[in-house]
Formats: C-alpha cells, sequence, structure tokens
C-alpha cells in the first residue's frame, strides 16, 4: 500500500464516503420502495377498475372497452392460467413496445383481459430513481469536502505538533506549539489542543531541567578549578618519587575532566561561537597529531582549502586520534579526502550502542585490546564540536572483508574552491 494510504486524511476520508453512500443507499431504497409501491397501487386500481367495467360489459353483451377483451393477444401466460383458474390478477408487462398493466379475472373458462398504460408511472420511477442517485452524489461530495476541510485542520495541527516535538528531539529546547486554544483560559480545549498544551508543558519543564544541570555542572568545574590548582601547586613541592608521580598524574587528570566539563557545557548551552578562517586540511591534520605526541599515519588522497575553526577542528581531531590510541590497537591512521577526514584504528571497534546512538558521557567499553573501544568525555567533546563547525561525524566499524578497527568519520561542510589548493603535497 502506497504511504499516503496510511494518513489519518486518507482514512478519515475513506470512513465518510463508506458512510455517506451506505446512507445514501439505504434512503434512495427506502424512497424507491415506497414511491414504486404507491405507483403501482394507483395503476392496479385504475386497472382493476376498467376490469370491472369489461366484466359488466361482457355480462351485458355489449361491446367490451377499448384495449379489453376474451384471450387478448399480448396477454402474459401466466396471468391468463390465473384466470382460467378462477381468479382475478394484475401484471406489468410490455405490450407492443411499451409497458402496460394487464388485469385478468374468469369469462366462461377464458381470461377477460384489459390493459392500461403504464408507460407514465414507469418513468415517473425513473425519473425518481435518477433524482435519487444524482442528489446522493452531490451529498456524498459536499459531505466529503465539507470533512475534508474539517480533517485537515485537525491533521494539520497534528503536524505542526509532530514538527515541534522533532525539534525538541533534535535539541531545540525553545520551541513550542503555541496553540491558540491553549492561551484563552476561558476558551473550550480539544484533545489536539491539549496534547499541545502537553508537548509544551514537557518541553519548558525539560529545558528547565537541563538548564539546572547545564549551571550546576558549569559551577561544579568552576569551582573545582581553583582548589585543583592549588594542589597541583603543592604536588610539584613534593619529593620525587612513585608517589609524587602518581599524585601528579591524578591531579593532571581531575584538571583534565574538569576542563571537559566546562566544555560540554558551553557547548549545551549553545554559547559557542566559531571564528572560521581559510585552512589547507592537511596541515591541520598534521599539526593535531604532533599536538596529540602520538605515533600516527597521516595519509593524504585529496587535500583542499576548508573554510572553518582551526582550533575547534584540531580538537576534534585530537580527541579521535587520543581515543583510537588510548582505545583501539595500532596502527592508527589519519585519511585526507578532500573533506572527509577518517580517524581509524586496527582495534575491536566501537561498541554497538555507540554505533547506533553515538557517544554517551562517563561510559567506556573495555578498551585495550581486550574488548570493544571505549570512550569517555573526548567522543562526546568531539561531537558537540563537530556540530559546531557545522560538521558531521559518524562511528563506524570496519565493514565485511576489512581489518577489525574502529572508524571515525568527520565530513566538513563543503570547501570553498581556490586556485591555491594545487595537488596533494
Amino acid at each position: 500500500m502506497p504511504a499516503w494510504t496510511a494518513t489519518l486524511t486518507w482514512k478519515s476520508a475513506c470512513f465518510i464516503v463508506v458512510m455517506c453512500c451506505t446512507l445514501a443507499a439505504v434512503l434512495g431504497a427506502l424512497v424507491h420502495v415506497a414511491v414504486t409501491r404507491q405507483t403501482v397501487a394507483t395503476a392496479r386500481e385504475k386497472a382493476l377498475g376498467k376490469l370491472h367495467d369489461a366484466a359488466r360489459s361482457y355480462e351485458a353483451g355489449e361491446n367490451l372497452p377499448p384495449d379489453s377483451g376474451i384471450d387478448p393477444a399480448g396477454l402474459p401466460a401466466s396471468l391468463r392460467a390465473l384466470a382460467v383458474s378462477g381468479n382475478r390478477g394484475t401484471i406489468v408487462s410490455d405490450y407492443r413496445g411499451r409497458p402496460v398493466m394487464w388485469a385478468a379475472a374468469p369469462a366462461d373458462g377464458r381470461a377477460l383481459a384489459t390493459a392500461v398504460d403504464y408507460g407514465q408511472s414507469a418513468r415517473t420511477i425513473n425519473g425518481l430513481d435518477r433524482a435519487i442517485i444524482g442528489s446522493s452524489g452531490l451529498a456524498i461530495g459536499g459531505t466529503l469536502l465539507v470533512g475534508a476541510f474539517a480533517v485537515t485542520r485537525v491533521t494539520r495541527r497534528l503536524h505542526q505538533t509532530a514538527t515541534v516535538a522533532r525539534r525538541i528531539t533534535q535539541g531545540d529546547l525553545d520551541a513550542r506549539v503555541g496553540d491558540a486554544r491553549t492561551k484563552d483560559p476561558a476558551r473550550r480545549q480539544d484533545e489536539v489542543a491539549t496534547v499541545a498544551a502537553a508537548l509544551d508543558t514537557m518541553a519548558g519543564s525539560l529545558q528547565s531541567k537541563l538548564l539546572s544541570e547545564q549551571r550546576f555542572t558549569a559551577d561544579v568545574a568552576h569551582e573545582l578549578r581553583t582548589p585543583l590548582t592549588g594542589l597541583q601547586a603543592a604536588s610539584e613541592l613534593l619529593p620525587e618519587g612513585r608517589a609524587t608521580q602518581m599524585v601528579q598524574e591524578r591531579v593532571r587528570t581531575m584538571r583534565q575532566l574538569t576542563e571537559d566539563l566546562l566544555e560540554i557545557s558551553r557547548l549545551d548551552s549553545g554559547s559557542e561561537r566559531v571564528e572560521t578562517d581559510l585552512h589547507r586540511l592537511a596541515q591541520v591534520a598534521e599539526r593535531a597529531v604532533r599536538a596529540s605526541g602520538t605515533v600516527t599515519e597521516v595519509v593524504v588522497a585529496r587535500d583542499l582549502y576548508v573554510e572553518t575553526d582551526r582550533r575547534r577542528l584540531e580538537r576534534v581531531l585530537g580527541n579521535l586520534i587520543a581515543n583510537a590510541h588510548k582505545h583501539g590497537r595500532a596502527p592508527v591512521v589519519l585519511t585526507v579526502d578532500g573533506p572527509v577526514v577518517t580517524v581509524r584504528d586496527h582495534g575491536d571497534g566501537y561498541p554497538e550502542y555507540l554505533v547506533a546512538h553515538g557517544p554517551q558521557r562517563f561510559r567506556s567499553g573495555a578498551g585495550g585490546g581486550g574488548g570493544p573501544q571505549g570512550h569517555g568525555l573526548g567522543l562526546t567533546i568531539a561531537v558537540g564540536q563537530a556540530a559546531v563547525l557545522g560538521a558531521e561525524l559518524v562511528f563506524r566499524n570496519a565493514g565485511a572483508g576489512e581489518v577489525s578497527g574502529a572508524v571515525a568519520v568527520l565530513t566538513l561542510p563543503v570547501p570553498v574552491p581556490s586556485a591555491g589548493a594545487g595537488p596533494p603535497p
């Protein structure tokens, strides 16, 4: 079935048409039967009256009225047999190309019959049937138009509510339905307005809770920076030794986690602003590899200039490289192919939930070489910074026929053409 047959408008139209057709058929049949009975009864009374006059003339030996006679030609055999058996009866039949109402009675073992023109009655019934069909069609068409208009108004409001719900799902927490029926307390609300009001209330509550969580995260991270800075300075004064190294390492980890939380808070609040300029993509990738301090192979298949924020792009690539080395296995390869940058390791790949739904904060896989590649805040920040840049970041695992590994594909916006891009270095 086509997709449009599943819409509420189509189902409502079908329901309206079926109900109108059923109602028109029932009413038309009732009117047809009632008028036909009345018309036939009138014609029958007229034929029987004429038959009575013919019977008196026959008994008196006088000439019979017109269209009357003993066993006349054209008399239906069934009516002739009824009259010969001693009964009277009537029947409608065609005679000489026109409908007539026959009436017959017994007369000395034969059938005395008379005929009455039934053409006008038949035309009346046929005209009534055409009028019923025409009026039923007009009524069905008018009802369908009015019903479609009413249903379309309802479905349009439902589509608007669904659109706002999708915008909220995509992160636009300021989206609201704003149904006019919900703004006036004195106005009665229908079911669609009730759903719209419930969605707006849910969106407002969700936005308030998320803003509260963002403020809490930012406040906690900001308050932790001062004591961690003092703790790092104090750790530098400790005597050299394994214990001192462990303390300094933990302090650096805590400071990095605090900075990551602050960055995530800024990304969630939407306060980040990009500073774009033209950069050669291969050079930015090589800078990110050098800054990571890891052994990462850089492959440039096709280089070009891109208009982007270099600092944020290096942040994204650095997080992808660090995650690949931490949770995957060497070799780690960064490939530049036009506006697409791919970071791949040769470990066991990403967990299924990450490939399906993206990175989740503070959730890690097994890591190392013993299981699927994990992730913490690094990939979450990479996704957020990629969104700020207007880029698309997709996580997948090596396909069938390939060596196992996790693959992160960053697709930058359409590059600005530049005559100086030249061939790949």
